[in-house]
């Protein structure tokens, strides 16, 4: 191994660890903060929250936080699996002693590697889903249906992802040096035809989506987005509570295909007055062009990647430096992929503050464009109700919090909402 790849041996091995550190460290900031909390509801939720919904949602997020550290561990173990001790490395030897090279054996490598971590990763599924959610009340899937859902999953994601994967592969062995922006251009488009099919083609194999028939709360709905200057294709309540006693509603699609989803959990939580807020909320981010940038956002990281991805495919030490021999004799495109995928998370790990600040940003926007289409009080109601039926935990550690949250924490949301409601 020469000093390249031992440069980059302990590149990966020092963000490996530090990230686990991290990740350890800020999970047992979150138990510790949220357990100390636990027995009293904050001053501000007094009188709105019952102690023993604050309890349960104490209970559940530590449940999830000691569950998400096994699950770390688990993911580092298996990274080192494959990269330093030679998993990776073994398996492409076998298919090309096989398969011998060629499309095939790429895409048998890539097919292998997905199958296998699928496998493994089915306990830690089924524990968060049968133990977890069904210990807290939330699981409503019978064992039939996760694993039907399993199985539609895998089924999809073969037919949709084998050809994209071969479409790159060929891409990256036809297209001479500049194969990645062409397999980016190929990336994009992709996710973009996802993006018109996943309402209509892929959803509703594993949710039926029935057209409101609440005529009073399709009058409210459709007058607002009448004053907010949208327009969709329908509006649909997905049968959530199959699957989930969690709520939601948000749109979906496309340009012209967009619909409006409300989960029948959520219709069954809120008012209409309360529903009327949270969609103000979800149009307020396609009205403050929040979709557009994350689009955007997504089309430049995926370049930016995709160029170091054509650079690192063609240097020796970046699959030495990962444990892995490169082929002499044939293509090693598939090896690439699936080398950097491995990869990148460690480093893109240190981006998740900048990228949680960005959405928390985003969310208050949504707000404020609520309050100015909705009763702000309305709107805070609802976030109380599905605070307090989603077990969410009102006594966040605030590092934790500032690293991971998409959505501000319960309490500086509130305090916004009520601030912006009185108009001081």
């Amino acid at each position: 191994m020469d000093v390249s790849a031992l440069l980059f041996t302990a590149v990966f091995c020092t963000l490996l660890v530090v990230g686990l550190v991290t990740r350890t460290v800020l999970a047992s900031r979150q138990i510790r903060h949220v357990a100390r909390h636990r027995s009293a509801v904050p001053a501000a939720f007094v009188g709105t929250i019952p102690p023993e919904a604050h309890q349960k949602a104490a209970d559940y997020t530590i449940a999830k936080a000691r569950f998400g550290l096994l699950e770390t561990s688990l993911e580092a173990a298996l990274l080192l699996g494959w990269t330093l001790l030679g998993g990776l490395h073994w398996l492409n030897q076998a298919l090309l002693a096989a398969l011998g090279g060629g499309m095939l054996q790429q895409l048998a490598l890539i097919g292998a590697f997905v199958l296998i971590g699928g496998i493994i990763a089915l306990p830690m599924a089924w524990w968060s889903t049968f133990r977890i959610e069904e210990r807290f009340g939330f699981n409503k899937m019978t064992l039939g249906l996760w694993i039907g859902d399993l199985l539609k999953s895998a089924l999809v994601g073969a037919l949709i992802g084998l050809p994209i994967v071969a479409l790159v592969l060929w891409l990256m062995g036809a297209t001479g040096p500049a194969w990645w922006l062409w397999a980016w251009g190929a990336w994009m488009g992709f996710n973009l035809l996802l993006l018109l099919l996943y309402p209509t083609v892929i959803a509703p194999l594993f949710n039926q989506f029935e057209p409101l028939q609440d005529e009073s709360l399709k009058t409210r709905v459709n007058a607002l987005m009448q004053r907010c200057g949208f327009a969709a294709k329908g509006l649909f309540v997905m049968d959530g509570s199959k699957r989930s006693a969690h709520a939601n509603a948000y749109f979906t699609g496309f340009g012209a295909a967009k619909r409006v989803v409300f989960f029948d959990t959520l219709l069954q939580q809120l008012s209409p007055p309360e529903i009327d807020a949270v969609l103000a909320h979800e149009l307020g981010h396609y009205k403050r062009r929040h979709i557009v940038q994350r689009v955007v956002l997504m089309f430049g990281l995926s370049l930016l990647g995709f160029a170091l991805l054509g650079w690192v495919s063609g240097q020796a030490w970046f699959y030495t430096g990962l444990g892995v021999e490169p082929s002499l004799g044939a293509p090693n495109n598939a090896l690439a992929l699936l080398l950097f995928m491995l990869v990148v998370p460690l480093f893109s790990f240190f981006l998740s503050p900048l990228m949680a600040q960005l959405s928390r940003r985003h969310e208050f926007e949504a707000d404020a464009y609520a309050v100015a289409h909705a009763d702000g009080n309305d709107l805070a109601s609802a976030l109380l109700k599905l605070y307090k039926d989603n077990a969410s935990t009102l006594t966040p550690d605030p590092v934790y919090a500032r690293f991971y949250y998409s959505h501000p924490p319960a309490s500086e949301r509130l305090a916004r909402l009520q601030t912006a409601a009185s108009g001081t």
